[in-house]
């Protein structure tokens, strides 16, 4: 094995997540609009989000809490109760959803993990991420999963540390900048930024003109001639 550690962000990295929730939210949307008196524009419900994150965290329970607190605030608490079943019914569907992998995700994974260590580190709710996993077919690649509530760079700095890996011999894969790619920069790892056509509102920053530490390719395909230029460069 190389002595080079690679770490794989889940949703949207190696199979598709936010499309769901943006689907949801579109029939949510639907849903709420006889009590609308005004333009629907999501905001709502993502202002509510983000209020509950430190309560419920990230993932489908946190994100259904936040679909019914916010039918009740925009109704007035008017909303009927069958609408509240629905929006439990649309978690549930949400939660039975199959794992539709990224093209190419399985094939690199399996070549990568032939030479390098590999780690699977996803933020959300505990349960729905080891279903995902398990459903996957991808497990048995990776020596390490970790399932962590938040991605701050004290965050990687302990999980590392507690495997006993230096960051310098860490590089991260994800498509979010903001979770899976500049706190690891910060601590002095690697990264590789893999653009996904949605990105849920939290998880955009503004990037500077250039990037500082980590590099950005256009699909997964392209990662094991990045690793193994890596590689050289070591």
């Amino acid at each position: 094995m190389c002595d080079l550690v690679i770490g794989f962000d889940a949703d949207d990295t190696l199979w598709h997540n936010e499309t769901l929730f943006s689907l949801t939210q579109q029939r949510f949307q639907q849903l709420l609009e006889p009590y609308r008196q005004q333009t629907w524009t999501g905001q709502e419900l993502f202002e509510t989000e983000i209020r509950n994150l430190d309560y419920f965290g990230y993932g489908i329970k946190g994100f259904t809490l936040s679909m019914i607190e916010t039918a009740i605030e925009v109704t007035n608490g008017q909303v009927a109760a069958r609408d509240i079943q629905q929006i439990v019914d649309f978690a549930k569907e949400m939660l039975r959803a199959p794992v539709q992998l990224i093209e190419q995700a399985a094939d690199v994974v399996a070549t990568l993990a032939q030479t390098h260590t590999l780690m699977l580190i996803t933020k959300g709710d505990l349960f729905d991420q080891e279903s995902k996993i398990a459903q996957s077919g991808l497990a048995e690649y990776f020596t390490h999963v970790e399932i962590v509530r938040d991605k701050t760079p004290e965050v990687y700095q302990a999980l590392l540390a507690r495997h006993g890996l230096a960051p310098a011999h860490f590089v991260m894969v994800g498509n979010s900048v903001k979770s899976d790619i500049l706190p690891v920069v910060e601590i002095g790892g690697k990264a590789v930024h893999i653009p996904y056509h949605i990105t849920w509102e939290h998880e955009t920053i503004t990037q500077p003109g250039a990037r500082m530490g980590y590099v950005e390719i256009e699909h997964i395909g392209q990662l094991p001639a990045y690793i193994e230029q890596l590689r050289g460069m070591r």
